[in-house]
């Protein structure tokens, strides 16, 4: 089943990431996972483990106290603030005029 499962992946093409439950006989399942590296990090397949096997074992997740959109409003509001500000000046001023080939 696993060797079926298992395909390459290409990067232009949904989805990145690919699971599947196996059927071995009436009690047993397998969890076929399966994910391109680029969509992950070594902290990621560890939350994803984590979690897989806390609702394996029949136990609650953990609510999320943070969310990705609370990122992107921290990253919005730090775009219009003066440490981007001084951020972008220097690294402008370090790129300006002719680069390096």
């Amino acid at each position: 089943a696993a060797e079926d499962f298992v395909r390459p992946f290409r990067l232009q093409e949904a989805p990145l990431f690919r699971a599947a439950l196996v059927k071995e006989a009436e009690e047993s399942h397998l969890l076929l996972v399966d994910m391109h590296h680029i969509t992950s990090d070594g902290v990621s397949v560890g939350t994803l483990i984590r979690e897989f096997s806390e609702l394996y074992a029949n136990r609650m997740l953990a609510p999320l106290r943070i969310q990705y959109k609370d990122y992107a409003v921290w990253q919005q509001a730090f775009k219009h603030g003066e440490a981007y500000n001084r951020q972008e000046a220097y690294w402008l001023k370090q790129l300006d005029g002719e680069l390096p080939v």
